[in-house]
């Protein structure tokens, strides 16, 4: 057992993950984008079934969230759509980073990408953009084509198991985005922002942790990150919202949504707001298309009690 109570691989184990991992990416690799996509729906419908818990998580927070909107059997079909999509998105990530620009932009949209301008048509300065899991989301650091002026940056968590993490990375590192791990990257993020010239992606649609702000989202209030707004007002950055949509199969098109204000009256809005205005961009574009989200995430944690100081 690892920290937290987590299990830790076995080396002999890791190895054969890890080998078994190159074969799959090599396969899918070598394949047509859409036969991928078509594998990955498929391969998503048969983890509908096997996989109960995931199954019971998406369920759940679908019916939290549209109960009243929809009958039990609308919900089943939208979480089995739902897994079927994430499935897609999946095994399309491993085709798209093995992809050129060009051939990236045959399958990719991106629309908006003028609210990232300033007003003589020009980038000055750094842009942070709140991201979640919609669609095909490895393709937020594909979209740097767009913006040849900017670095493209993000951040994410390693994998517990290291060469399975390394083989991840090599997976990304096509995209010439620039990976800072959460954990241990972050005084180099800040020299990055202070230093480059960044188009800074983080991920703000997950559960964040017992810690952060809880705000509204989909109707309750849940645990999320405070990262977007903190550093934009830290280092002066606009924010915007990005999201991925699915617009047919293996095609997907990037949405770049208005700026969020994260200043009032010529004083800065507090995180709690500009947070709460972050959830309301996200929240849309789930409405929109809810299959598009990833709903077998456990976004609503109820809140830690919290022992009593005296």
């Amino acid at each position: 057992m690892g920290r937290g109570g987590k299990t830790v691989l076995s080396a002999p184990v890791e190895l054969i993950l890890y080998w078994l991992a190159r074969v799959l990416i090599g396969l899918l690799q070598s394949l047509p984008l859409k036969c991928v996509a078509r594998l990955g729906r498929f391969c998503g419908g048969i983890a509908y079934w096997l996989d109960a818990r995931h199954r019971n998580v998406a369920l759940e927070n679908l019916r939290r969230c549209f109960e009243s909107d929809r009958s039990p059997r609308e919900l089943r079909e939208l979480a089995r759509e739902n897994f079927r999509r994430i499935g897609e998105n999946y095994t399309c990530a491993v085709r798209t980073s093995a992809m050129t620009s060009d051939e990236i932009e045959e399958v990719l949209t991106v629309h908006g990408i003028e609210r990232v301008l300033g007003a003589d048509g020009k980038v000055s300065g750094n842009r942070i953009f709140a991201i979640g899991h919609f669609g095909n989301f490895e393709l937020y650091a594909r979209a740097g084509s767009h913006l040849p002026s900017h670095q493209f940056a993000t951040t994410y968590k390693a994998l517990r198991q290291p060469s399975l993490n390394r083989l991840l990375r090599s997976l990304r590192a096509r995209s010439g985005c620039l990976y800072f791990e959460r954990g241990n990257d972050l005084v180099a993020l800040r020299q990055a922002l202070r230093t480059q010239k960044l188009m800074l992606g983080l991920s703000a649609d997950q559960h964040a942790g017992y810690r952060a702000l809880r705000v509204p989202f989909l109707g309750e209030v849940c645990s999320t990150t405070k990262a977007p707004a903190l550093y934009s007002l830290r280092y002066h950055c606009p924010l915007l919202v990005a999201v991925c949509y699915r617009t047919g199969l293996a095609r997907w098109r990037i949405e770049v949504g208005p700026e969020i204000p994260t200043r009032e009256n010529g004083r800065p809005r507090s995180i709690e707001s500009i947070t709460r205005d972050m959830n309301l961009v996200f929240e849309e574009a789930v409405r929109r298309d809810p299959a598009n989200w990833f709903w077998v995430h456990r976004r609503w944690k109820p809140e830690k009690s919290r022992p009593n100081p005296n």
